[in-house]
């Protein structure tokens, strides 16, 4: 590859005695076992003691097998971690697409992002359960609390981004840098990579891509003079889009929302506190999610010639792919006042869905009513464009 060279060693991966490292320091903490059954007890209560106890077993035991991030993502996020986080969590996980994923070709999945580690690890686990393999995930450094967090990410595919530094020239290479990872991830390495369609999560249900994603993965093939046609056929970009019927984060999310607006009125930044997202991560994978789905999208086609029109084209595909639950259609109709979806939701218990909402201040409830009803307005947008 042309261009400048750069060492990845910090915001790769673990690989090799860096992961045996890592894992060897996951072995020693002594909460994990704990903690692990924690999260996957069905709605935050305490699971069987039997069956604790087995999952306890066989997660020490696998703890010693596993020699690559590879490893570790089927091993144990998908094939005991994910599953249990289904069984207790989740009443149907379905998807549709992995006919668009080669068995052996790599690419970049661009998603939209509603939970913190669910987005990419669910997608993962669709993959790997079609016989294709799981990809690395980006994912940005306010999450790597300390080292325990650090060595969790890292073991299991995690890339990471820099979003702390303040520099613009720092911020400059390191987004140079990221790029020039993604495209080695993919054409090197063969290996798919997820990034989400914007930083950080969709507050309000808006699921609407930032072209600084697209021209972020273009910039190491610009680097070498390629045009972004033939980057897109040299990098292709799927578009996945994942729907929750129950978000577990929709209050916090809310809330956050409301103290963003209230910083920006008064042109402050917000600033979340140092255990936040970890906080709403544990959330999101222990608490009650109803059904999910995953749609992954088609390929791009090499005939978008900018960021603009490919990220168009990425909205195009995760605004149709969605789908669209009870809850969805239901607060759409709450929200404006219509009755135009009364079809999809005869069986909804429209009172208990607003009972979990019950006791909010005004602002933050009609933040997680308008989050659940945003993407019935994007796909109404989509036909109507």
């Amino acid at each position: 590859m042309s261009g400048k060279s750069y060492n990845y060693d910090d915001i790769q991966p673990y690989e090799g005695r860096a992961f045996e490292e890592a894992m060897q320091r996951l072995r020693a903490y002594p909460k994990l076992l704990d903690n692990f059954m924690d999260i996957v007890s069905r709605h935050g209560r305490v699971v069987n003691t039997i069956k604790s106890v087995y999952t306890k077993a066989r997660l020490r035991s696998l703890l010693g097998k596993v020699h690559s991030y590879e490893d570790f993502q089927k091993k144990i996020t998908c094939d005991l971690f994910l599953e249990l986080i289904i069984k207790s969590s989740i009443d149907r996980l379905s998807f549709d697409g992995v006919g668009n994923v080669e068995k052996d070709a790599a690419c970049v999945f661009v998603s939209n992002h509603r939970d913190i580690v669910l987005d990419a690890a669910l997608l993962d686990y669709v993959l790997y359960r079609n016989n294709r393999e799981p990809c690395e995930m980006v994912i940005g450094d306010n999450l790597l609390a300390n080292q325990f967090a650090t060595d969790l990410f890292k073991t299991n595919g995690g890339v990471v981004l820099h979003r702390s530094l303040t520099s613009t020239n720092e911020l400059r290479n390191e987004t140079m840098r990221l790029s020039s990872y993604i495209t080695h991830c993919v054409t090197e390495k063969h290996k798919s990579i997820w990034v989400a369609q914007k930083s950080g999560r969709s507050k309000d249900g808006i699921d609407n891509t930032s072209t600084a994603i697209p021209k972020m993965l273009y910039l190491a093939s610009r680097e070498e003079g390629l045009d972004f046609q033939t980057f897109l056929k040299k990098v292709p970009i799927v578009p996945v889009a994942i729907s929750y019927q129950y978000d577990p984060c929709a209050v916090t999310k809310g809330r956050q929302e409301i103290k963003r607006l209230a910083a920006e009125g008064c042109y402050n930044v917000y600033k979340k506190k140092k255990y936040e997202d970890i906080l709403d991560l544990v959330r999101g994978l222990r608490m009650y999610k109803g059904n999910v789905h995953i749609h992954i999208g088609k390929r791009l086609e090499p005939i978008y010639s900018n960021a603009l029109d490919a990220t168009r084209e990425i909205d195009r595909q995760i605004h149709t792919g969605y789908r669209l639950f009870d809850s969805n259609y239901f607060a759409y109709d709450y929200v404006f006042g219509k009755s135009e979806f009364t079809d999809k939701y005869e069986d909804f218990n429209s009172k208990s869905f607003l009972k979990r909402y019950k006791g909010l201040n005004r602002e933050v409830f009609d933040v997680v009513m308008k989050s659940y009803a945003n993407p019935v307005v994007s796909l109404l947008n989509e036909k109507n464009m």
